[in-house]
């Protein structure tokens, strides 16, 4: 093994129940450099990284840190070894402070026992000011947004001072100005000589920050090189395994009148005097930095929290939103951004997901039909190609992007006619992303309409016809699509 290697792995492999999950692990990680790891859901990364972390003990193969071979049991070993991890899943104590969240377990006493809270607010302050992290450590993670809490960890991560660091979706819950933030943050620690696994489904950023990479897929290594001499849709067929084309929809002229509408549509804290439309057959993109309002405009469109003045109008006709139920009533349907904490009951069965939002057109009376429920579960699952071993499988036991697909499947069930979607691709694979696009385009051809917010710019330009961007709570302009570029939002958007 190499010595000059801050992790060297190689024929790592696991099962589970007699089921190869991992075959073939391998990777080089390079001191000072971005290693950004690849693959669909299922290609064997995250059970690499446990076995990493020490949260897996692995069947076969090896791993060094250092030039040391290692067999972590326990994340504290791989923390006490150099070895820290930012996971996709966030796991904050909501109750807390900012301040006890980044330093809990290493908090700053007084005589021994007594925790000094002056010094733990004052070395939290100076960690989110060095990485330019806007938040108050005093306050709690409760009243985070979900990208501010992403940030939180990311910022707890690099407090361990590690010298290999683990990014799974970092950038999964934040937009593109906190990405250029943790950007900056990447390269300051990768030239002080700190190794950075990078794992993310968001190819730009793999092109942006990577000078490495290793692709996963059906649970093996399948090739490694310099991110330089590689190119996109080189690095998709690596990942999927075949040729593709081109991810994004074609954008015919939408027709007819407007199917959604607001006037003057306000929220106090959150936006104000927003004037939009979304035509029949059309995708409107909404772009914005965090905190533009994007995500609390949906969901007031959708009824979860009330509007302060304005209209909405569907057909030319004002409807009044006051609740979710009102807003499926108009034939709307919400994807939220995160799956998890409210799209998802995680203890609940794929089947019971899936026909969550329609249980009143599957009943006879006060009772289910279990007949019709399980035709519309075998309905979604075959439309949606979702990959689950039975429709009666928990929905935690699925990849994140056939969670996403069972997300979707619930909306659906409802036969809505305007479909909202807040993140519709996060923290999913790109084969999924794929799919979800070729949902959305099949969606919008059937005379329906798409209001779709996304952090991706290359996301909401290629699956857009019109593009609305959002600055401070406001709408700062609407772009059609061909005249839509990535300089052109970011400047309206900052």
């Amino acid at each position: 093994m190499d010595a000059g290697l801050l992790i060297d792995a190689e024929g790592v492999a696991k099962s589970f129940a007699g089921v190869r999950a991992l075959r073939d692990g391998r990777l080089a990680l390079r001191p000072g450099t971005v290693h950004a790891l690849c693959g669909g859901n299922g290609a064997g990364k995250s059970t690499f990284l446990n076995i990493l972390m020490g949260l897996l003990r692995r069947d076969e193969g090896r791993i060094a840190v250092s030039g040391r071979e290692v067999s972590f049991s326990t994340p504290a070993q791989a923390l006490a070894a150099g070895v820290a991890i930012i996971t996709q899943e966030l796991s904050p104590i909501p109750d807390m402070t900012v301040a006890e969240n980044l330093f809990l377990g290493r908090e700053p006493r007084r005589l021994g026992c007594i925790v000094d809270r002056a010094a733990l607010n004052r070395r939290a302050a100076e960690l989110l000011d060095r990485l330019r992290f806007r938040i108050e450590p005093r306050a709690t993670m409760r009243s985070l947004s979900l990208a501010q809490t992403q940030l939180v960890e990311i910022a707890k991560a690099i407090s361990h001072e590690s010298t290999v660091l683990i990014m799974d979706e970092p950038t999964s819950a934040i937009g593109e100005a906190e990405t250029e933030i943790l950007f900056d943050a990447i390269r300051t620690l990768t030239a002080h000589g700190v190794g950075i696994i990078y794992v993310s489904h968001r190819l730009t950023e793999i092109f942006t920050i990577a000078d490495e990479y290793t692709v996963f897929r059906d649970g093996g290594f399948v090739a490694t090189g310099r991110i330089a001499d590689i190119d996109r849709p080189g690095l998709v067929r690596l990942i999927l395994g075949a040729d593709v084309r081109d991810e994004y929809r074609a954008h015919p002229a939408p027709s007819g009148p407007a199917m959604l509408e607001v006037e003057r549509l306000g929220r106090d804290g959150w936006f104000e005097d927003i004037t939009l439309g979304v035509r029949r057959g059309e995708v409107l993109g909404i772009y914005g930095l965090m905190g533009a309002g994007r995500s609390e405009f949906l969901e007031t469109v959708y009824g979860l929290a009330p509007a302060n003045g304005g209209e909405i109008r569907v057909d030319g006709q004002a409807v009044a939103i006051t609740r979710p139920a009102d807003a499926l009533g108009a034939g709307m349907a919400l994807v939220t951004e995160d799956r998890k904490a409210t799209g998802l009951v995680m203890s609940g069965s794929v089947r019971e997901n899936a026909t969550l939002s329609c249980l009143p057109r599957l009943s006879n009376g006060p009772v289910v039909s279990e007949r019709r429920e399980r035709t519309q579960v075998g309905r979604m699952v075959d439309l949606f190609r979702i990959k689950a071993r039975s429709i009666e499988a928990p929905v935690q036991s699925l990849s994140g992007g056939n969670q996403q697909k069972v997300v979707l499947a619930r909306c659906l069930g409802t036969e809505p006619r305007i479909l909202l979607c807040d993140e519709p691709t996060r923290g999913v694979d790109e084969g999924a992303k794929r799919e979800v696009y070729a949902f959305l385009s099949r969606f919008v051809q059937e005379g329906r309409c798409v209001v779709m917010v996304s952090s991706e710019l290359p996301e909401v330009i290629g699956m857009s016809d019109r593009i609305a961007v959002f600055r401070r709570g406001r709408l700062a302009g609407v772009l059609d699509a061909a005249e839509a570029s990535q300089e052109r939002l970011m400047q309206l958007a900052s």
